[in-house]
């Protein structure tokens, strides 16, 4: 069996890191929207993998996360 692991960025995507990153080493995320879904990785390892939500799960995380 051969694994061939995909290389393939994102171009489109514009990621923005969270504004509770201090850039001191802690635990930094980043997300981007692409169509039909939004992007979260770890930024401080941007090439490894990446968790992939919809648009509706995401608002309703945030919503959530935000206490409304």
């Amino acid at each position: 069996m051969s694994v061939q692991h995909s290389k393939a960025a994102v171009p489109e995507a514009t990621w923005i890191k969270s504004s509770y990153s201090t850039g001191n080493g802690g635990e930094c995320v980043e997300v981007a929207a692409v169509s039909g879904a939004v992007l979260v990785r770890d930024s401080k390892r941007p090439a490894a993998a990446r968790l992939a939500f919809g648009p509706e799960v995401w608002d309703e995380f945030v919503r959530l996360a935000a206490g409304r």
